[in-house]
């Protein structure tokens, strides 16, 4: 199979879908792999790199979509991009399509066939292509908020630690996922009082088991949410419903209940965002303010640490990809139930019962598709 990997185009996005190793383990098993110049460069990745792992290096993103049977990306393909997908190519990247009606009716439009890393599944019930980008994001909330935190960025001038005599920042995660549990465990290392909050009565036992008294949790509903945020100097949005939009957790009536400068840092603003007055932000310009609240939105937090963030999703998505390019994309998904979970679009077809759903969207059982 001859695979692509072009540059990635959304704004200040540094990662790259294949690394150097992920090449070399797809030629090794016969495979063509072509990228776009320069496509690993954000992530310490030269051509050279690619080259001594047996790529060939052409000029174009156009020329990667035109030779390609199948694309291998990070983030969601842009306009520019559906416009090169043709039907029967294959396309393996994150999608995020509940909140992106654009982009799934261009997917539908183009033919090709299209599987999200946020929605493969595994045995145990979790995300494996979602987790590595959900670790990373989570550990840089706290980061990213403590710095939205400062003054000169608009925040409250709060610490997080605090020092002697003066207490630290109270941190309220809403989630106690991935993203959630990373979040705390950082936020409390930095010194923080942390609160997590979630629906799920044996995860809150799971963290109280693990953690004991790094942060407490708290059974979550809207009473509790609206409770805490009041006293919060950052809350963290870390609520993820597989495949479909963002819950709005928080109102734009409730800013005027929290403290003035505080932060809100939403996670899921790849899914929509989790509070009513997030908007996707970019790492040139991650933050604004509404009702005087700080807003820190970015839709690509993980391309902050381009090289990390590569590396780690690259170790979970080869064995996925490879199993792609050996078997073709349905036989891949009839030996393996997990990655047919991931199946979003094909043939101008949704396979995607969450995006529908969002959407509006008639959908296609994807073990219907498979037999077809």
């Amino acid at each position: 199979m001859k695979i692509g990997c072009p540059k990635e185009i959304k704004p200040q996005e540094f990662r790259v879908g294949m690394t150097p190793n992920a090449a070399q383990e797809a030629i090794a098993r016969g495979h063509e792999v072509i990228i776009e110049t320069g496509a690993g460069q954000g992530s310490g990745f030269d051509n050279a790199d690619y080259i001594a792992a047996g790529a060939t290096i052409v000029d174009t993103a156009a020329e990667v979509f035109a030779t390609a049977d199948m694309i291998v990306k990070v983030k969601e393909p842009q306009a520019a991009e559906r416009k090169m997908l043709r039907e029967g190519q294959l396309l393996f990247t994150y999608l995020h399509l509940a909140p992106d009606p654009d982009q799934t009716h261009d997917l539908l439009a183009s033919g090709c066939t299209a599987i999200a890393y946020e929605t493969v599944t595994d045995s145990s019930g979790g995300l494996p292509l979602l987790a590595p980008m959900s670790e990373v994001a989570g550990r840089l909330a706290p980061q990213v908020g403590s710095w939205t935190l400062q003054k000169a960025n608009g925040g409250r001038g709060v610490l997080m630690g605090g020092v002697p005599g003066v207490g630290p920042a109270k941190v309220v995660v809403i989630g106690g996922g991935v993203v959630g549990t990373h979040a705390a465990q950082i936020a409390a290392g930095m010194g923080a009082d942390v609160t997590v909050l979630d629906r799920s009565l044996p995860r809150l036992r799971y963290l109280d088991d693990v953690f004991g008294n790094r942060f407490k949790n708290q059974y979550s509903t809207a009473g509790a949410t609206a409770e805490l945020i009041q006293s919060a100097d950052m809350v963290i949005g870390a609520v993820l419903i597989p495949g479909a939009a963002a819950p709005k957790l928080v109102t734009r009536e409730q800013l005027s209940t929290m403290k003035p400068g505080a932060v809100l840092v939403d996670v899921a603003i790849d899914q929509g965002g989790c509070f009513e007055t997030s908007k996707a932000t970019t790492h040139a310009e991650p933050i604004y303010e509404v009702d005087g609240i700080m807003h820190y939105c970015v839709a690509n937090m993980p391309g902050a640490v381009a090289r990390t963030s590569t590396i780690a999703l690259g170790n979970a998505t080869m064995p996925f990809m490879l199993a792609l390019a050996d078997k073709g994309w349905k036989q891949a998904c009839q030996d393996d139930p997990h990655l047919l979970a991931g199946l979003n679009v094909h043939a101008g077809q949704l396979t995607y019962y969450a995006v529908g759903k969002a959407l509006g969207i008639d959908v296609v059982s994807p073990n219907v598709v498979i037999k077809s």
